[in-house]
């Protein structure tokens, strides 16, 4: 599986990389695990949008930082081109929920 990021998820994940030092490798594990999950009934993970081409997946984002899954995760994943591109990541404390004219943004651009 290929993973990408937008510009402006690299920029969040640098801010957030320099406060939760153990972020670059947890980003890793996730990559491994994001294959084997199983979607339906999973509290951890939530489809915000759903086509023939693309799911767009909130996550929580366990860091061992924090010890916990404060980090949320947006990603789009592409099951027929088996590819998974991050479209956002935030603490939770800081913000409430996913920024929805982003995820708009990026489903008019494909």
């Amino acid at each position: 599986m290929n993973f990408r990021q937008i510009k402006v998820f690299s920029q969040e994940f640098r801010k957030l990389l320099k406060k939760y030092k153990t972020l670059q490798e947890d980003l890793k594990v996730f990559q491994k695990n994001i294959i084997a999950v199983d979607l339906s009934g999973n509290k951890n993970f939530a489809i915000l949008f759903c086509n023939e081409k693309v799911q767009i997946i909130k996550a929580r984002f366990f860091c061992r930082y924090l010890k916990g899954s404060s980090l949320r995760i947006i990603y789009a994943y592409y099951e027929q081109e088996n590819f998974v591109e991050f479209l956002e990541i935030y603490f939770k404390g800081n913000k409430v929920s996913e920024d929805k004219k982003r995820i708009k943004d990026y489903l008019k651009n494909f």
